[in-house]
Order: C-alpha cells, then sequence, then structure tokens
C-alpha cells in the first residue's frame, strides 16, 4: 500500500508546490516517517526532493535571480549545516518516556517531539490565515536564508518560510518560483552531505531493497507532477485541499511528538 501512496503524494504535492500551499517536503517527510526512522524519512525526503528542484531547475531555473539568490540561498546553506547536524546529534538519544496501551509500548523521542512541533508549526503556518499573508521586507533575506536553512536541514520544512520572504522580494511570478527552486537546491545539497555522512553506515546500507525502489518511484511520480505543473495549472488555490492536508499534518506531528509514529 506504501508503495502507491507515497508516490501518490510525491506526484500530487510535487504539481501544486510550484506555485503555492504545501511544499513536497513538508507532506512528504511525515509518510516516509510512518514507515522509516525519523532521520532516515528526513534523508530520504531530502533525496526526492533535491532531484525533483533538479528536474524543476530545468524547467524554471533560466528565471532565478541571482542577486536574490546570493542574499537568501548562500546564508540558508551554512543555517542548513547547522540544522543537519543538530538531526543527527538528538537521533539516537535514550527515550524521553514511554508509555502503553493495551500490549503496545511507545517511545517519547527526542527526535520525535522536535520534528513533531516543527511539523504542526509549519503546518499551522500554512493554515492560518495571520501567517498565510506574512511577508518580510526584501532587507531580511540574509535572515529569511538562516531560519529557511536551518529549518530546512533540520526536518526538510523550508517552504513556507523561503516563501514568506522571498515574496516582497519584487520579483515577477516566473522569477519568484525559479529563485525558490535555486535556493531549495542548494539547502539540500548541503544538508545532504550532512545527512550521508551521519547517516549511510548506519541506517542507508541497511535498508532493504524496497526501501529504496519506494525512494526511486517517489522522484520519478515528482518529475511527473512538476510537469503537469508546469504545463496544466497556471495557480492553484485549492484552499479545501490545503485544509485536509494541514489537519492531517498536525495529526501526524502530534503522533510523533506522543510516540505513536
Amino acid at each position: 500500500m506504501a508503495s502507491l501512496l507515497i508516490p501518490l503524494v510525491a506526484f500530487l504535492v510535487a504539481g501544486l508546490t510550484l506555485f503555492s500551499g504545501f511544499g513536497l517536503g513538508t507532506i512528504l517527510m511525515p509518510a516516509f516517517a510512518v514507515l522509516f526512522p525519523i532521520p532516515v524519512a528526513v534523508a530520504a525526503t531530502a533525496v526526492v526532493h533535491i532531484a525533483n528542484n533538479i528536474f524543476k531547475l530545468g524547467l524554471v531555473g533560466r528565471y532565478a535571480d541571482a542577486r536574490v539568490v546570493a542574499k537568501f540561498g548562500i546564508p540558508a546553506a551554512v543555517a542548513s549545516f547547522a540544522g543537519a547536524f543538530a538531526l543527527t546529534a538528538i537521533e539516537g538519544v535514550s527515550p524521553l518516556a514511554r508509555w502503553s496501551a493495551g500490549e503496545r509500548t511507545f517511545n517519547v523521542t527526542t527526535e520525535g517531539v522536535v520534528i513533531g512541533v516543527v511539523i504542526v508549526a509549519f503546518a499551522l503556518f500554512d493554515l492560518l490565515p495571520r501567517f498565510q499573508k506574512l511577508s518580510f521586507d526584501p532587507k531580511y533575506l540574509p535572515v529569511g536564508g538562516l531560519l529557511s536553512g536551518f529549518f530546512g536541514g533540520l526536518s526538510g520544512n523550508q517552504g513556507a518560510l523561503r516563501a514568506a520572504f522571498l515574496i516582497k522580494s519584487g520579483l515577477p511570478k516566473e522569477a519568484f518560483i525559479g529563485t525558490g527552486v535555486v535556493c531549495a537546491i542548494i539547502v539540500d545539497i548541503a544538508r545532504l552531505t550532512v545527512y550521508g555522512a551521519a547517516f549511510w553506515n548506519a541506517k542507508f546500507a541497511t535498508l532493504p531493497s524496497d526501501a529504496w525502489r519506494l525512494v526511486a518511484l517517489s522522484t520519478v511520480a515528482a518529475f511527473i507532477g512538476s510537469y503537469a505543473g508546469t504545463k496544466l495549472v497556471k495557480k492553484v488555490t485549492l484552499h479545501s485541499l490545503q485544509l485536509v492536508v494541514g489537519v492531517m499534518l498536525v495529526l501526524i506531528g502530534v503522533a510523533l511528538v506522543v510516540g505513536v509514529v
């Protein structure tokens, strides 16, 4: 079931994320977390995310604004290292608490609490009207890069903050999309170097082949979704879909915090 569900999520969200709403990493990471340990879920999401962004780079990268990329993307890359190292530091720490329901025992872990809280916060960021309209003066682009990069490295959630800071940078629609893609790739490259060094021997090398197949299928599905988005959709504002997904993300975030996932 998961071999179909997760690629389907990648396809749908990749098409929407070019224009508005939740980012690919925001939704895909919790889906992977249902099957994999949280650090591996974050890293697996990063693989799909960067592959999809490289694909999108060929579609819209020529519109990127180099000045904005420098002001936002470079601080984001630096901060993403910090976020990724923070994730590796809390991974494997002894459970904070244990609780039981029936015959099952659940562990409340540090990474579960941290990632769960971040997911809930970013879901609310995209759900609440007050935050949907949030934007910042262009002079704060480096600060936005630091914040977006750190949370991108820590949990894969960076799109909402990136959009909030780039939206006021005076870029036309095509440049806004292209610049966002380039900045996302910069963050993905930085955090993947940390994930690879920290998790390869301990986690990735021991994953069964069907897990890698799931990552590959999700990547291809995201490619198709991104291509369909550029061809079929000019402006996506599916508020009802955002509401449903947002509520689901809040529930998943709470489940991570209490150790159910």
